[in-house]
Order: structure tokens, then C-alpha cells, then sequence
């Protein structure tokens, strides 16, 4: 048996993926968080195999949650739960330490198996994926400018394009707004833009946004 920790900030979502799991016969959903400090405190407090983590809940970015339960339980493998499908968030993550990425338009078809090949010590990730993390090994000078973002600047990027404002951002990453304001700066510079239409339209174009696009 499968023991599986889900940690997503929606209610309907994590029951449903509890059903999935306990459908399949091999898998038992022994926990689930809301945010990212619930999700810590699970990784304290349970015994599991694997943790099926939202990237994208309150808090904690997703890509310094990974890093901080890899702190903490460096076997403890992880599959992200992502609804974005552009590559670099899977680049990041599985960088980061996540074990595999699955994005939630797939789960219903690919869930299973991907928790059976993280739970068994293999990786979950697709050809692409696995190109860009290829390739990101290699020296470039093609690669798109958000590729040479922090992660921290990557995630305030998909918030600002989110619809987000600067304070909403600094309130959600309980960062203050200097701080924020210096991200999107710099982010700004790297990307070549000058004001926050510019950075929207980067943002389209490149799939970074989960409003119109798959990204």
C-alpha cells in the first residue's frame, strides 16, 4: 500500500483526488493540507510515501516548499500538482527536488502512474521536460529571458501577470513591499520590459499566464 499525503488549497479537488487514490486499491491517502505551513507540519507528523503537492497554494512558493521538505526529509519523494504546463515550472521543480510533475489537466488519466513510479524510486516527467532539463545543462544563448529568473522573481512574475498588485503579492508571500517592488524590478530588467502592459504581453506570449493560455 501507497501511503500518499495530498496538499492542495481547494477543498473539491482534494476529495476527488482522495476517491481517485482509494478507487485504485494500492493507495492510502493518510493526510491532506491546505497551505504550505499544514503541509510542513504533515511532513512532521506522518509517516508516508509520497506527497502530492500543489505548487501554487498560500504561502510558501511551491519551488522553496520543495526545497524546504527536502531539508527536512530528504526521502520523502514528491509529485507536483500543477495546473501549469509550461516547462519551466517542471524545470524548476524538479530541480528544486520534486521527483515528478504532472500537470491537473492529465491527473485523472496519469495519476496513478505516476505516483506508482515516484513511490517506486523512478522519476515522473514528460520527453519535454526532460529535454529542457537536458538542455538547461548546456551552455545556450537561445533560451528564452524568464529562464534566467530566480525562483522567487519566476514566482512573482506569475503573480503579477496573475492579476495580482504589488501589495497583494508582498501580503501573500508575507514579504514586504520594497522587497516585491525590487523583484518585479529586476524581473522587468531581465525581460527586457519597461511597464507592467509589456510584461503581461511577455507573459502571453511565452504561456506564463493561466488566463487564455495552457501556460
Amino acid at each position: 500500500m501507497i501511503r500518499i499525503v495530498i496538499a492542495d488549497d481547494h477543498t473539491i479537488l482534494r476529495e476527488g483526488l482522495r476517491q481517485l487514490l482509494e478507487a485504485a486499491g494500492d493507495f492510502q491517502v493518510v493526510g491532506e493540507a491546505r497551505d504550505a505551513q499544514e503541509t510542513i507540519q504533515r511532513v512532521r507528523d506522518l509517516d508516508f510515501d509520497v506527497l502530492l503537492l500543489d505548487v501554487s497554494m498560500p504561502g510558501r512558493s511551491g519551488i522553496d516548499l520543495i526545497k524546504h521538505i527536502r531539508g527536512e526529509r530528504p526521502r520523502l519523494r514528491v509529485l507536483v500538482l500543477s495546473m501549469h504546463q509550461e516547462h519551466q515550472y517542471a524545470v524548476r521543480a524538479i530541480r528544486a527536488g520534486a521527483s515528478g510533475y504532472l500537470t491537473k489537466e492529465t491527473a485523472s488519466r496519469d495519476l496513478t502512474t505516476a505516483l506508482r513510479k515516484v513511490a517506486s524510486g523512478g522519476a515522473y516527467i514528460t520527453p519535454e521536460v526532460a529535454e529542457h532539463l537536458a538542455l538547461g545543462a548546456m551552455p545556450q544563448t537561445d533560451a528564452p529571458p524568464h529562464t534566467t529568473l530566480s525562483d522567487r522573481e519566476f514566482q512573482v512574475l506569475h503573480l503579477l501577470v496573475s492579476g495580482k498588485s504589488v501589495s497583494e503579492v508582498a501580503e501573500g508571500l508575507n514579504l514586504s513591499i520594497k522587497t516585491i517592488s525590487t523583484h518585479k524590478a529586476r524581473l522587468m530588467q531581465k525581460l527586457g520590459v519597461a511597464n507592467s502592459s509589456e510584461l503581461f504581453r511577455y507573459a502571453m506570449e511565452h504561456r506564463l499566464t493561466d488566463d487564455g493560455s495552457p501556460g
